[in-house]
């Protein structure tokens, strides 16, 4: 790679797994069967759908749309010899999911300063199939910082998996303070957050972050179409780690319901588990660290039990 540094049984399960069909489905009239989508769509919904990005220019779209607040900035990144600096690090308090104070940081260091990365996995609640990933980094000094792919969304908006299989949503790259994401998922949505250690070295730590924020930039550029299934969070943590060691990742279905991509990770190897994967998973759930520690100045220390 060239461096742009230098250059959840059950009911439960079959309902998931009806839901993925269901989408996969409705993703395929998405991509080629607009009169059959016309049918299976309220007017209304088909209404907004055409209003809020069918027909409009994606790269209009992402300069002009009233984004919600979180979503309105967006970061980018300043690549400069050995040093990175990320512009708009997202570091928001919440008091409710409507109600919250936005704020932004820039995040300067060296790229010799990165050393590790954790990967997180939110579990949904309405099916343990799926999931939202997302990469947390760490640098020498303790700080970390969290890469999260997501679904870009207006102010009107609620991300459904449905509504992201239709080219609905601008793709973004959120840089966040890692205070910021946990607590938004364990204190303001109250669902499971599970952190596990990468098994990586500072090395291969810091090529995956310069991939990962050269496409920062890059969707600046030329914007793209969140897709619940080929363009999701997960989708595109495995092509980062694949673009750096091909292959790495191969094709599975738990890339698909990444409900259970801990596990998949942890069969590659690239995960710092010792022992089984039910006593790692048991030990990575780290809700009841984050409620304890939320205030605490050293919050991603505290929320890290090795």
């Amino acid at each position: 790679m060239t461096s742009p540094v230098k250059a959840h049984r059950g009911s439960r399960k079959l309902a998931g797994l009806a839901q993925l069909l269901a989408l996969g489905l409705l993703h395929l009239c998405f991509l080629g069967c607009s009169t059959r989508l016309a049918k299976g769509l309220s007017e209304n919904s088909l209404v907004g759908f055409l209003k809020s990005g069918g027909t409009e220019p994606l790269l209009e779209r992402v300069h002009r749309r009233p984004w919600r607040a979180d979503l309105m900035i967006l970061p980018y990144v300043e690549f400069d010899d050995e040093t990175i600096t990320i512009r708009n690090v997202r570091n928001c308090r919440y008091r409710s999911e409507s109600d919250y104070d936005v704020r932004h940081y820039d995040l300067r260091f060296a790229l010799s300063d990165v050393k590790t990365v954790d990967f997180i996995i939110v579990p949904f609640k309405e099916t343990a199939l799926l999931a939202h990933t997302m990469l947390s980094f760490g640098l020498a000094d303790g700080r970390h910082f969290v890469v999260s792919v997501e679904a870009r969304l207006e102010h009107d908006q609620d991300y459904s998996a449905v509504a992201g299989a239709g080219r609905r949503f601008p793709l973004t790259y959120i840089v966040a303070d890692e205070r910021d994401m946990i607590l938004l998922r364990t204190l303001v949505r109250n669902v499971d957050v599970y952190l596990y250690p990468g098994r990586a070295d500072p090395q291969q730590v810091q090529d995956l972050l310069v991939d990962m924020l050269a496409r920062v930039n890059k969707l600046h550029k030329d914007p793209e179409y969140y897709d619940s299934l080929t363009n999701n969070c997960t989708t595109n943590l495995v092509d980062h780690v694949n673009q750096l060691r091909p292959g790495r990742v191969p094709v599975d279905w738990r890339v698909l319901l990444p409900g259970h991509s801990d596990r998949l990770a942890y069969e590659l190897g690239l995960l710092e588990i010792q022992g089984t994967f039910e006593y790692a998973r048991s030990q990575a759930q780290i809700n009841p660290l984050a409620q304890a520690y939320a205030d605490d100045p050293e919050f991603s220390k505290r929320i890290r039990r090795q």
